[in-house]
Order: structure tokens, then C-alpha cells, then sequence
């Protein structure tokens, strides 16, 4: 079937209604409807959101479908036409924005590759974001994690929980990982979690590899510098794609399910008396939680027909896992509670296939690792307030939320 014009649902915006726990309404309407929504793009094009999960899961697994053009939906109006600046919530290279060697950046950039292009520049990075590599990297992290743990005592007894934990833990871990040195990390920081220029951000890992051929370690750094297949543009461009990506989301998701563990005592309270309950209850932490309203859009390069929906050639299709994570037809009855007994594997929180989160191994260790400390050392934890509990605008132009400030008290008030 293709969506006759006269459908209700026809030429949409994304809703800006919507909480990363309380998504819009409007997002389970299109999927009641539908499995795929005719979507407005901002550069004029009409294509479709899938937003049921069988839909979205056939749409990034399917190599008809390419990275390339880069299309933004368009998004409820009070989400402004300037957006963020380049260092927000999700790394994105502007189309046609030249880096620092007079190079397109959107040719290089692993979010916008097909095929044997994508392939190569994946292989070159994941070998440092196995699982094996992420259960390596446990003592570490937990290491770390009470080292922030500590900061927050000394911070308390209220704190941002945004701002104060998760970020850091996020951006120390992203160092350690990707091998940039303990006495780089606020410059760091700097760069790539606050506003900076493309031309600070490449002159920063210039010198670091400049520091890195005379130092190797165990790091993704090391791994580019050795790696045969690359030239130096290829490294710099996937470091500077590394250093930006990720490190929002795994903060992002740390905040979140404190906010939904401390909003849901009956979930807190399971917790609790069963810690070992938190491995699993990471997938649903992102599950409920998920980031990404819609993915980067992928392009039909023939006409495809997916779930009785014929899609033309040249149609952007843009995946919602926020939609999809809550879809009663793959998750059963009630996927809008958070429950964390549930068996949540196999949600779009990280997205799927071969453009799936390369970090997402060791973010689960960062997640859970961070939520367990919490628990486990502030026994009278308790919300005071957090942005993210009414509608904020998008963090980028492909619609992602934020997380906003979680204010909480890291003790029973006297």
C-alpha cells in the first residue's frame, strides 16, 4: 500500500509535546495508524517516519536504504531554525561544511557512509568496543565512578546530577577509551563537550596524535595511527566524529533513568533489594528512556516494499525508537510503563544494524555502574526537580532530547 494524500496523518512535523518518559501522544496515534507516517524534511522533501517496531527494525537492517543525502525532519516550531551549535547533544557535520584540510566533512563522516565505505572505518574502531574490551574496562570505570561518587559528597546535599555525575563519568570513560591522556582531559572537555570551532577541535587532535605516535597504549588512538588501511584524513575525521559522539548519550541515559528510577518507587524499591536486577534493567533504562525521537533519515535507493508499504525510490524514511521501544505489537501489553523486570533486549535505544552504536558495550558498564553506585551509596536519594519532566526543545535538528538539569537531594532532608 502507499498513504493516499487525503490521510489525516499526511505532511507532518515532529511533536514537541512529548518527555523522554512521557513521549507526545501524537507518536502513538501515527503508530496506531500506521506503520510508517508521511514526514515533512526540512529541506523540502516528503518522507516517512517509521514508527512501529518490526518497521523500523526492516528499515536499518536493509542496505537498499543509504545514509546519503543527510535530511532533517522538520520539527515543532518552537524548536527555532538555529538549532545547536556544533558541540550539542548529537556530532553532526553540516552538508558541504569544510574541515580543517579543505575537505568536505560529510564525506568522511561515518554517520552519512554506505557499504564497503562505512565498513572500512567501522572496522578500524571496534575492536576497542567489544564486549570483552567493555567487561576489560570494568575495574576502571567502577573506579572512577567512586571517584565521582566522592565529588558529589562533597558537592551535596543537593546536586545536578547532569551536570555533576554523568557528564563527567561519560567524558572521563570517552578519554580512557579513545586514548587521550588524564592531563588532556579538560581541554577535552573544552572542545568537544562545550562550544568550540571544527578548526580548535582538529588543531587539538593533531598535536594529541602528534603525542600518541611517541606514547601507543591500549586505545582507539593508537589502534588508527597503526591501522594500514587509513590515511591521515581518514584518522583525523573519525577521531573528530569519536570525540564527539557518544559521550552525550551515555550522560544523557544516566540522568534519565535516575529520573525514572526516582519517579517510580515501586521500581526503586526492586532495585534495592536486588541489585544484581540492575544488568538487565540497563536495557530498559534505554528502552524507556531512549534519546533519539527519529535516527538520522535514511534515503530508499530502489522502491521497496516493507510491511504492506510501498516506498519510491529517493523517499527518506526516518526511524523513530522512541515510537518503536513502546510498540505493543513487538513488547506486549503495557510498553509504556517503565518496568525493570522487563525483558527489554532488543530495543532501538542504540539504534540497530550496522550504523548501531559502536560504544554501546561500554556504555552499558558506564550505565550501570553509575546507577549502581548511586543507589548503593545515597540510601535517602531523592528527586528535587528535573527539566526533562516537562517538554524542552530538541537538542539537534534530527530530534533527540534532552536531558536538562536532575536536581536531587543525596539525603533524607533532616
Amino acid at each position: 500500500m502507499t498513504i493516499p494524500a487525503e490521510c489525516p496523518f499526511h505532511s507532518r512535523s515532529l511533536p514537541g509535546d512529548g518527555t523522554p518518559l512521557t513521549p507526545s501522544p501524537q507518536l502513538a496515534a501515527w503508530r496506531e495508524a500506521g506503520a510508517f507516517m508521511p514526514l515533512d524534511f526540512q529541506d523540502g522533501h516528503e518522507g516517512l517516519v517509521a514508527t512501529r517496531y518490526e518497521a523500523a527494525v526492516a528499515v536499518l537492517q536493509d542496505p537498499r536504504f543509504s545514509m546519503r543525502p543527510s535530511r532533517m525532519p522538520v520539527g515543532p516550531p518552537a524548536h527555532g531554525e538555529e538549532g545547536k551549535a556544533e558541540s550539542a547533544a548529537v556530532p553532526l557535520e553540516a552538508p558541504g561544511e569544510l574541515d580543517a584540510s579543505g575537505q568536505a566533512s560529510d564525506e568522511l563522516n561515518l554517520l552519512n557512509l554506505d557499504g564497503e565505505e562505512h565498513a572500512k572505518l567501522r572496522r578500524a574502531v571496534t575492536a576497542r568496543f567489544s564486549v570483552r574490551q567493555a567487561r576489560a574496562r570494568e575495574p576502571w570505570i567502577r573506579a572512577m565512578v567512586a571517584e565521582q561518587i566522592e565529588a558529589l559528597r562533597e558537592r551535596g546535599p543537593v546536586v545536578d546530577l547532569w551536570r555533576d555525575y554523568a557528564m563527567p563519568i561519560s567524558a572521563r570513560t570517552h578519554c580512557h577509551v579513545i586514548g587521550i591522556p588524564e592531563h588532556h582531559y579538560e581541554r577535552f572537555v573544552a572542545l568537544f563537550v562545550e562550544e568550540s570551532t571544527a578548526q580548535q577541535k582538529y588543531d587539538f587532535i593533531r598535536a594529541l596524535l602528534a603525542e600518541r605516535a611517541d606514547s601507543p597504549g591500549e586505545d582507539v588512538i593508537t589502534d588508527l595511527l597503526q591501522n594500514p588501511e587509513l590515511d591521515r584524513v581518514e584518522v583525523e575525521a573519525l577521531l573528530r566524529l569519536l570525540m564527539g559522539a557518544g559521550r552525550d548519550s551515555v550522560a544523557y541515559l544516566i540522568a534519565t533513568a535516575s529520573v525514572a528510577i526516582l519517579t517510580n518507587p515501586e521500581q526503586l524499591a526492586i532495585l534495592r533489594a536486588d541489585p544484581e536486577q540492575l544488568r538487565p534493567a540497563v536495557e530498559e533504562f534505554m528502552r524507556a528512556g531512549a534519546m533519539f525521537v527519529t535516527l538520522f533519515a535514511r534515503t530508499a535507493l530502489e522502491d521497496v516494499e516493507i510491511e504492506g508499504t510501498r516506498i519510491p525510490a529517493g523517499t527518506s524514511v526516518s526511524v523513530s525508537p522512541v515510537a518503536a521501544n513502546r510498540d505493543p505489537g513487538h513488547w506486549g501489553e503495557r510498553p509504556e510503563d517503565f518496568d525493570v523486570t522487563r525483558d527489554a533486549f532488543g530495543h532501538l535505544g542504540f539504534g540497530y544494524g550496522i550504523h548501531g552504536c559502536i560504544g554501546q558495550q561500554v556504555a552499558r558498564v558506564e550505565i550501570r555502574e553509575a546507577i549502581a553506585a548511586l543507589l548503593e551509596s545515597f540510601p535517602g536519594l531523592a528527586l528535587v526537580d528535573a527539566e526533562q519532566l516537562t517538554p524542552q526543545p530538541f537538542a539537534h535538528p534530527v530530534a533527540v532530547y534532552e536531558a536538562g538539569t536532575v536536581s536531587v537531594r543525596l539525603e533524607a532532608a533532616a
